[in-house]
């Protein structure tokens, strides 16, 4: 399964923010410009971030963003359950009926579907801090 530009944003925007030091702020340019992304996308996406309660944003002068949660509180498989719009891996599995000729008899979709079960049960698994270990190093990389 491929993760949406949206999805993949969202999961580099928190591990940016999981990576800054206690008490720093950060601007969407300085995380859009890390990563060579469009800031204009990583604008909506802060906005849900902060609609959903992750990050907290600051106005003003001396303002930006951070964690609003610790990073051990943000599971990734319900992240992406709430940043990907579509989970129907192939024609027949979305509701209604298929254009597919062999679907009434096809196993595939029930494969799939298990599939796509277990992928998000491992993502279940993780949290942000469980994907910044060692935030040093993320900040090496990442912070100009």
């Amino acid at each position: 399964m491929r993760l949406t530009h949206y999805s993949d944003y969202a999961l580099r925007e928190l591990i940016y923010l999981a990576s800054l030091e206690e008490g720093k702020l950060a601007s969407i340019k300085e995380i859009a410009d890390a990563y060579n992304i469009s800031k204009n996308h990583l604008m909506k996406i802060t906005y849900e971030l902060s609609k959903l309660g992750l990050i907290k944003t600051v106005r003003g002068r001396g303002g930006g963003i951070c964690l609003n949660k610790h990073p051990r509180e943000i599971n990734v498989g319900k992240l992406i359950r709430i940043t990907e719009d579509d989970f129907k891996l192939v024609e027949c599995m979305e509701d209604g009926a298929s254009a597919c000729i062999i679907s009434p008899v096809c196993g595939l979709k029930h494969v799939l579907n298990e599939a796509l079960i277990a992928y998000l049960r491992v993502l279940d698994k993780y949290t942000l801090e469980d994907l910044v270990k060692d935030p040093l190093s993320y900040r090496q990389l990442l912070v100009k």
